[in-house]
């Protein structure tokens, strides 16, 4: 199993690392420096915002039915046809509410406008998300893999015609990014349709209110989580443009946006540690075999590199910001910094709260993500006024760290892990290390891209020399002989 992780991870990353950060930099970034800090943020607020309201949306039904499917093969065939009917009665609850609470929110008709069509998409990207969590719960990652890169494929196409194609001598809008994906996300959930029908051998849709409340039953526990995490993940800059007066909130929610688009592109590493982890740990957990070794090798390699990132984007945080951007660059390197440091226990929880969600500790998981949520929102609250969007990263990083540590204590409790203290004393040295090589790159002089480059490979080398990264053992265990898809 241990093979199986390592192996399809690195076509996940290598897939998403050749295609991602392209989005994300070349495309995204460019957008908002063309349309400006106030217009993105504005998008982004109520692109957060449709976040909000996802528990209608899917109701827990994709994480649900990753660990389902990957514990009973036999079941996609059962499931499928009525989970699609399902979700779509959802969608229709969800645009509703959504765009409901909206106007009661006070929204004008532009923003209203926007708030459907970024609705749509909410809708689109929740079917791609439930259709490819058939597909790596039957373990077939490398098909997995290829459909989870598909719409920014095709956002990268769209986008790249539309900026620099010539095919208009208009400024570029906003609306037409909003468009691109659109067009992207119904192409991508057509295709992941049609995968997903021939494996599951699909006749026809079922109605069955029977099934729909046996599935609201099983899934409202995953359901509430993502509510809980939704809320304190994208409450930040939702109330930064609520909060603050006039165009201040739109400017402040656009240099959240600037300074987070970082920690979003490093933060889809961590996260595909969870797509891949989360039908393992299950298979396993079913099988009653350990999880401890497994749970240790990703936890080794995403601390490792949480570390290295975090650290090295936090000392040169100005620089990447000047890099990045053209306008309020001091503004959302004040915010970055405190931001960046997040990536830290969030790519933990994606270890940590993975494992729980496989074992089933729903109640646990949502206590957990209530009480951040609740810190989350109060943290804003308080800081907001005062801070403006340094005082939302504040209370992001703090709830970040509140979460991860309540998860780590609840998974030591429930599994018991032999505690290793040659283990944990040399993540402690390499965290010491890192920050102090990354502190001396900065101020020996040297150009700043030469020096994160110098500080980042110095970590992975202090890493090594602690066999933290043992490249022996990872060579001997992909050259074993256990069968993978």
């Amino acid at each position: 199993m241990q093979r199986k992780f390592l192996t399809n991870l690195s076509l996940l990353l290598f897939l998403n690392l050749l295609v991602k950060p392209f989005w994300i930099f070349g495309i995204d970034r460019t957008v908002q420096n063309l349309v400006g800090s106030g217009e993105y943020g504005w998008y982004s607020s109520l692109m957060n915002f449709t976040f909000l309201f996802n528990i209608l949306l899917d109701f827990g039904i994709t994480n649900f039915n990753n660990k389902n499917i990957a514990q009973n093969n036999h079941l996609l065939n059962k499931h499928f046809s009525g989970i699609v009917i399902f979700k779509f009665i959802l969608a229709i609850i969800y645009i509703i509410v959504t765009m409901a609470v909206g106007f009661i929110w006070g929204y004008d008709s532009r923003q209203m406008f926007f708030l459907l069509v970024l609705g749509f998409n909410q809708i689109l990207i929740s079917l791609i998300l439930y259709l490819r969590s058939n597909i790596s719960g039957l373990l077939h990652f490398k098909t997995d893999s290829l459909v989870s890169v598909l719409d920014r494929l095709l956002m990268i196409l769209i986008c790249s015609l539309l900026l620099w194609g010539g095919f208009t001598n208009h400024a570029f809008r906003i609306e037409w990014f909003v468009y691109a994906q659109t067009a992207a996300y119904i192409i991508t959930a057509m295709v992941a349709m049609l995968i997903v029908m021939k494996k599951a051998a699909f006749k026809r849709l079922q109605w069955n209110p029977a099934f729909f409340i046996l599935i609201i039953k099983q899934s409202y526990p995953f359901a509430v989580l993502v509510l809980l995490m939704t809320f304190y993940n994208r409450i930040d800059s939702v109330m930064l443009e609520r909060m603050l007066p006039g165009e201040k909130g739109d400017v402040q929610a656009g240099v959240y946006a600037s300074a987070y688009r970082l920690l979003d592109a490093i933060n889809m590493i961590a996260y595909l540690f969870s797509v891949i982890l989360l039908p393992m740990f299950a298979r396993l957990i079913k099988d009653r075999k350990p999880v401890e070794s497994l749970v240790k090798l990703a936890f080794t390699l995403i601390f490792t590199l949480a570390i290295t990132a975090s650290v090295a984007l936090c000392i040169y945080n100005h620089e990447f910001m000047d890099f990045l951007y053209t306008k309020h660059i001091n503004d959302s390197a004040a915010v970055f910094r405190f931001l960046i440091l997040g990536f830290i226990p969030i790519s933990t929880t994606y270890i940590f709260g993975t494992l729980l969600t496989a074992n089933g500790n729903l109640k646990w998981l949502n206590i957990i993500a209530f009480s951040g949520m609740i810190l989350n929102i109060s943290l804003n609250y308080f800081l907001i006024p005062v801070m403006m969007a340094v005082g939302s990263a504040y209370a992001s990083l703090i709830t970040q760290f509140f979460t991860a540590i309540l998860q780590i204590v609840m998974v030591q409790r429930l599994f018991k892990f032999k505690v290793n203290h040659t283990y944990l004393i040399s993540l402690l040295l390499f965290s010491i290390g890192t920050i102090v090589l990354s502190i001396l790159a900065k101020y020996t002089g040297i150009e700043w891209k030469a020096g994160f480059i110098a500080s980042c490979t110095g970590s992975l080398l202090i890493a090594v020399l602690l066999r933290l990264i043992n490249f022996k053992s990872i060579r001997i265990l992909l050259r074993s002989n256990e069968r993978i898809e």
